[in-house]
């Protein structure tokens, strides 16, 4: 990184917090702090939305995942424009009816205090969890590339989102996802072209995308009805929609924006801003995934993108095994580039037989390189059973770091830090939040005024952001971040989703039926996730039927032995 980055970068980060400390300035009570005084537009409300949703895992897993895995990850996201509808007309009118501060005070008027407090508490473990994560996703990735230190990169980015986050609350968070948005996409436009012009001479974006095709990347429907299968058109569609409609209508973080809006037309107009543009912007990241893939076919690769991968194997007696194929590697990435030309000369001259051939030679050469590869990782696990050896994350920083020129450098660490702070803050705001009213002020008995609750609510997201801080720095990698967000939220949005339809639509379902199924339902969720019963996405589905179910259930037996008493309160 030459001075430039460093200004960028630094310049960038150090805007966004006094932009958002500035801005935000001055919560007088707690409806200013936590709904920012019901003012936000609807293009606010999306952008804050999104930029929740698109934390730096996305910008640094998902071209990973599309360099090794191809387009098929954008269907996780198909069910999410249904999702969309379902919440403009179903959730964002109740809660603005009921004028609700957080999504879980309308679960005390349906059933009873412990069913809030419950799936309050849910609430809190997973986005917990996922806050830590969001804030060790940049940090270890940044700190093997760079050589920056693991911890100090975590503390820095969790004290820069403290700052604004508890000084401005969810203004603070809006005003600054906007700015965050701006340099996210600038900087990955920048990344996209930059990549489209490093291409050889000859090679364009018509014949990039052929290429990546010749090499199975721009499959994106699979119509199988493998629930192994975590990315097919059924698991989105399914598990996708329920996944996306628990986490925008049941998740702090995200009903706190929209609960924001002026009005409800101003809300849903939001929300069907994020459902209009996610699909799009989650295919375009994914294909500046795929032409770093495309990149690399003329342009030499690591056999590891993980720098400490490779230097942990490299001081082990496994060195020379893995200098042997590294060599086979070398020799495999110059078969590969006279394939690729091979094919672009066919392509050219439009000769049916000679492309199928030079398409088959470039499946069969890259079939060796991923054989490589895996050999490779095999060989890195034997050598250090700790370092990551899944190399998905590292692809696009290893592209930014060692392709792009001074001063873009800068730009893309920014987008990822930025999206790292843009989806922190949103979560400390709401954990902050959930704790303050869902928690101390409804289980407390003595009564305060506003202004407590205000600086309690401050209070309780300091202690979050430190929290965050804590499990990001005892946090470990794990596969591939991405993934492993979705899975904690499928573990717990289920359930979640389960006890708010059964609150809007099953009206003879009680609190006492409702907590005991979520409780159960959680436990038998835990378990399948553990012993692996289904591909995590379809967890969603299971957890909100299952609760719905059990719950069903456990009233009409309750009925059916006469227990008519009214709820009991704890």
């Amino acid at each position: 990184m030459g001075l430039l980055d460093w200004i960028i970068l630094g310049s960038t980060l150090l805007f966004i917090v006094v932009f958002g400390v500035w801005r935000t300035r001055g919560s007088k009570n707690v409806d200013d702090y936590v709904l920012s005084g019901n003012d936000a537009k609807w293009w606010t409300i999306g952008l804050s939305v999104m930029a929740t949703q698109a934390s730096a895992i996305t910008f640094l897993s998902t071209p990973g995942q599309a360099f090794h895995d191809g387009m098929g990850f954008v269907q996780f996201y198909f069910g999410l424009p249904l999702a969309m509808i379902v919440i403009c007309l179903v959730f964002i009118p109740i809660y603005k009816k009921l004028k609700v501060f957080t999504a879980y005070e309308m679960l005390e008027d349906r059933f009873d205090l412990k069913t809030r407090s419950l799936t309050a508490i849910l609430f809190l473990v997973q986005r917990g969890l996922a806050a830590g994560i969001t804030i060790f996703a940049p940090s270890i990735i940044l700190s093997a590339v760079l050589g920056w230190d693991l911890r100090t990169l975590n503390i820095i980015i969790g004290i820069l989102v403290i700052i604004y986050t508890v000084s401005g609350g969810t203004k603070a968070v809006s005003v600054t996802q906007k700015q965050q948005m701006f340099i996210i996409m600038t900087g990955m436009f920048f990344a996209f072209f930059f990549i489209l012009g490093s291409l050889p001479t000859g090679v364009n974006f018509g014949e990039a995308l052929k290429i990546a095709g010749a090499n199975n990347k721009l499959q994106i429907l699979d119509f199988t009805m493998d629930t192994d299968n975590r990315y097919t058109f059924w698991s989105g569609i399914t598990g996708g929609f329920f996944l996306a409609l628990a986490y925008f209508g049941t998740d702090q973080s995200q009903v706190q924006r929209y609960l924001s809006g002026k009005s409800v037309r101003e809300s849903q107009l939001g929300l069907i801003f994020n459902g209009i543009l996610k699909i799009p912007m989650q295919f375009f990241i994914l294909l500046v995934g795929v032409m770093v893939f495309v990149f690399y076919q003329y342009n030499a690769s690591p056999l590891n993108f993980n720098p400490a991968a490779t230097q942990a194997v490299m001081e082990s007696e496994y060195a020379d095994d893995f200098k042997a194929l590294e060599k086979d590697h070398l020799e495999l990435e110059m078969e590969k580039r006279i394939a690729q030309n091979a094919f672009s000369a066919a392509l050219k001259l439009k000769e049916y037989n000679a492309i199928q051939q030079a398409k088959q030679d470039i499946i069969k050469i890259n079939q060796k390189e991923s054989a490589s590869r895996e050999a490779a990782r095999e060989l890195i696990a034997q050598a250090d059973s700790v370092v990551e050896t899944n190399d998905k994350d590292y692809v696009f920083i290893h592209f930014i770091l060692n392709n792009l020129p001074t001063g873009l450098i800068g730009l893309l660490l920014a987008v990822i830090l930025s999206a790292a702070m843009s989806s922190t803050a949103s979560e400390l705001n709401a954990l902050g939040t959930i704790t303050a009213l869902d928690l101390y002020k409804r289980n407390n008995k003595k009564a305060h005024d506003d202004k407590h609750y205000l600086w309690a609510t401050k209070g309780f997201t300091l202690l979050w952001g430190t929290i965050a801080i804590i499990i990001a720095c005892v946090a470990d990698l794990f596969d591939n971040l991405i993934q492993l967000v979705n899975i904690i939220g499928s573990i717990f949005y289920g359930n979640v989703l389960g006890i708010f339809l059964l609150a809007f639509f099953l009206k003879f379902v009680r609190g006492n039926a409702v907590f005991v199924a979520a409780i159960v339902t959680q436990i038998i969720v835990v378990i399948g996730w553990y012993l692996d019963w289904m591909s995590y996405l379809w967890l969603n589905a299971f957890g909100c039927v299952l609760v719905i179910l059990l719950a069903i259930i456990t009233q009409a037996f309750d009925n059916f032995l006469g227990n008519s008493h009214p709820e009991i309160e704890s």
